[in-house]
């Protein structure tokens, strides 16, 4: 999949030292895919240089391109301080444009400052991005005279109320939304022979489409708003060439595994499930960790659960095991980013993965080694030096003293120890602001306070 990008390498340098002054892609955005994350990270600084450049003729324009371009780094990478580059730079495009001068070019950078937000709230789950991004996407809607801002806002605008509207567990609302999030697709679509770009943008909003219709269809456990998902997910993917346009295909792909996986979870069969757990394996084989780590991640832990799904299904402990692998080459990636919402759902996860091989088998040997691998971990991390980290391991022992529980029927001090570490883990959450980590930590204390297990009579 990734040959014509390693050609790029072999033709600018290993180190693409000597690229050309204005990058390898001259602003061409539909570029980007072919390269990894070090050239794209390179790219990015090409287009400052661009942007800032005395005799720019289009200062506006190159400072745009430069936020698309740190945009994407910051989308493969989850490196929260290069999506504030993004978002910066999209403000000074917006300024350079201005509203009134140039109010397309306005319309097309506010909407960038808009995606920078939204992807925040998707990587860092901090809600409260979204309501920046909506702010933005509406503003640009009613400057934008025609061209891409147009549809980009309403696409934005609409996969926000849907985002909104999801919590209410609404089947009618989310075919409702599906309708709302079509229509831009098909004014991107209309835009591509004029505009290169257009055609990724179209993809992009399809994936945008598929992968809140999947959300929603998880909620619900409602297989045909899945289905939804899944078949947006697939028309994404039609008309892709894996060759030049690698990560948008692989991003579909992996939806439309995830959703088969889902739907499959939702049937509690095992041949779908099997179906899905292959096709997301064919995913995770064309993907390259060094393109793009974040993108690998995701499709590890999204394989991850379809092996979950199975394991459950089938009542596999080899299925649970192969599971755990996955999370584990996620975890990988996702160390040095303790603010992902995929780290913690991965960690989380993981533990449950070691849990529920232990309850099927009812062997306590399982949880001994793990709990025994977690401490060592807990050791060799300081608190201080990596409070994150070290939290992530008081939730994973807090789940296997569950799972104990749960298996003996006896509670030792692994209530009062599970009860411990979450809290002490809920601490540092707070005080890092991590949301998402919160809430789980927040989800296993709810769960630890119910009935204590049944003692048995002797």
């Amino acid at each position: 999949m990734f040959e014509f990008g390693r050609e790029l390498k072999r033709l600018f340098g290993a180190d693409a030292v000597r690229a050309p002054r204005d990058g390898l892609t001259g602003g061409d955005a539909s570029l980007l895919e072919l390269l990894d994350l070090r050239m794209i990270s390179q790219e990015g600084r090409a287009a400052d240089i661009a942007a800032g450049r005395v005799g720019a003729k289009d200062k506006a324009q190159r400072r745009l391109e430069a936020a698309i371009v740190w945009r994407e780094v910051a989308r493969r990478s989850g490196d929260a301080a290069i999506l504030r580059k993004a978002a910066a730079t999209a403000e000074a495009a917006a300024e350079a444009f201005g509203r009134e001068r140039r109010p397309d070019g306005w319309a097309r950078a506010r909407c960038e400052q808009a995606f920078c937000a939204m992807l925040g709230a998707e990587l860092f789950g901090d809600d409260g991005l979204n309501a920046a991004a909506d702010v933005a996407f509406r503003e640009a809607r009613a400057a934008a005279r025609g061209g891409l801002a147009l549809p980009l806002a309403d696409i934005g605008v609409a996969a926000i109320e849907a985002r909104e509207q999801m919590g209410a567990l609404d089947a009618r609302a989310a075919r409702a939304a599906f309708q709302r999030l079509a229509a831009p697709v098909v004014a991107l679509q209309s835009l591509t022979r004029r505009c290169r770009a257009a055609r990724l943008l179209a993809v992009e909003a399809r994936l945008v489409a598929a992968d809140i219709m999947i959300g929603w269809g998880a909620r619900l456990r409602d297989t045909d708003i899945l289905a939804l998902g899944r078949d947006e997910a697939a028309r994404a993917a039609e008309g892709l060439d894996p060759a030049y346009e690698p990560l948008s295909w692989a991003r579909a792909s992996a939806l439309r595994g995830q959703a088969m996986a889902l739907i499959g979870e939702a049937s509690g069969e095992v041949e779908p499930l099997a179906k899905a757990v292959t096709a997301l394996a064919d995913v995770a084989g064309e993907l390259s960790r060094e393109h793009s780590p974040l993108d690998w991640a995701r499709v590890q832990t999204a394989l991850a659960q379809g092996l979950q799904a199975l394991g459950e299904a089938g009542a596999s402990e080899r299925a649970y095991e192969q599971a755990v692998t996955c999370y584990d080459r996620a975890a990988h990636v996702l160390k040095n980013a303790p603010g992902l919402s995929l780290r913690a759902f991965g960690a989380s996860n993981r533990a449950l993965c070691l849990a529920r091989s232990a309850e099927l088998s009812g062997d306590l040997t399982v949880l001994d080694a793990a709990e025994a691998a977690f401490k060592i971990e807990l050791a060799n991390i300081s608190a201080r030096r990596d409070p994150a980290a070290w939290a992530l391991l008081q939730v994973n022992l807090a789940r296997l003293y569950e799972a104990r529980l749960d298996i003996t029927g006896q509670d030792r001090g692994e209530r009062a120890s599970a009860a411990m570490a979450l809290n002490a883990a809920l601490d540092v959450f707070g005080e890092l602001g991590l949301r998402s980590l919160c809430v789980i930590a927040a989800d296993a204390l709810e769960r630890l306070a119910g009935p204590a297990p049944a003692r048995p009579a002797y």
